[in-house]
């Protein structure tokens, strides 16, 4: 197991300088462990790891899926308190789920409903383990092609941290990525968590059921579910499409006819194009001067009729 490795240049703790070193076994040099005291140290070593964020789908609403319900609402969430996050078979969300650290905080988000939105926050407890639903054949997400010893899925588990006071919907993402400047419902935010919004993953690639947060937009979240405020304000984002009015104003475009199946007036114009081809084809030869008498009939003024070839 790779660990992280410390030289201590200096026995005075307070003012000592100190080498990160990566891949390496842990190494203690010049130090005299009877007098030091590192859990100050250690400590400061864990504020130095960057923190992460995240955000996880689960749907509210009843969904069967091979007879069983996979519905997993917040509601179900705060019953349960602790849950294992299995069922994700993308790739990119299941490489996501092993990068995660216990304590690592996250945004339960509620997807495939009538107003999809961040209506709790969460705890990473557990770490990536594998997700032995993958090899239960009566299981909705069942995954034939997996291994148990060489397992393809992983999940986590999660711990539930509180409600949202207010849920933030989708809606209002949405409003404020498509927004040039802060109303004053909700400038508590600040023009910083503005920025951080619209480069959430959540609006630029929403179908993702793991995704990350930076710190900045999960800031700016935890605001808005604290301080709420944009319950009078219109979400609907303007320009995106045109009204109903407008729309029934427009023209349809003429229906393009289908080359296998035969209209009516196909069929009609076809019986009428039979009846004048003979027609046609006496006038094109009177035209050219190419009219020719049949043989044995010389005298006769009486054109013989052409065979149509068949199509």
């Amino acid at each position: 197991m790779r660990t992280t490795s410390v030289r201590i240049m200096h026995h005075d703790l307070a003012g000592m300088k100190r080498e990160i070193m990566f891949g390496r076994p842990v190494r203690l040099q010049h130090v005299q462990f009877s007098r030091l005291n590192l859990k100050p140290f250690t400590a400061s070593l864990y504020s130095m790891a960057p923190v992460k964020y995240w955000l996880l789908k689960a749907e509210p609403d009843s969904r069967l899926v091979k007879g069983k319900d996979v519905k997993f609402s917040v509601d179900d969430f705060e019953s349960v308190k602790t849950s294992p996050w299995e069922g994700v078979r993308n790739y990119e969300a299941r490489n996501l789920m092993k990068e995660m650290k216990v304590g690592e905080k996250a945004l339960f988000y509620h997807s495939n409903c009538k107003n999809p939105g961040i209506a709790a926050f969460a705890e990473v407890s557990k770490e990536a383990y594998p997700d032995y639903t993958a090899w239960d054949a009566s299981h909705p997400y069942y995954d034939a092609k997996t291994k148990k010893d060489d397992p393809r899925w992983f999940m986590v588990d999660l711990k539930f941290v509180s409600r949202a006071t207010h849920f933030v919907p989708l809606a209002l993402l949405r409003f404020l990525s498509d927004s040039n400047s802060l109303r004053p419902e909700i400038n508590y935010i600040q023009e910083d968590g503005l920025k951080a919004l619209k480069a959430m993953d959540l609006v630029g690639r929403g179908r993702l059921s793991v995704q990350r947060v930076e710190e900045s937009a999960w800031n700016a979240i935890v605001a808005l579910a604290e301080k709420g405020g944009w319950e009078e304000m219109d979400l609907k984002v303007k320009g995106k499409r045109p009204a109903k009015s407008a729309m029934t104003e427009l023209k349809p475009k003429p229906a393009r006819k289908s080359s296998t199946r035969k209209t009516q007036d196909d069929v009609k114009s076809e019986e009428k194009e039979e009846d004048d081809e003979d027609s046609s084809d006496k006038a094109l030869q009177t035209k050219r001067g190419t009219k020719r008498k049949p043989q044995g009939e010389e005298n006769s003024s009486v054109p013989r009729r052409r065979t149509r070839a068949k199509r």
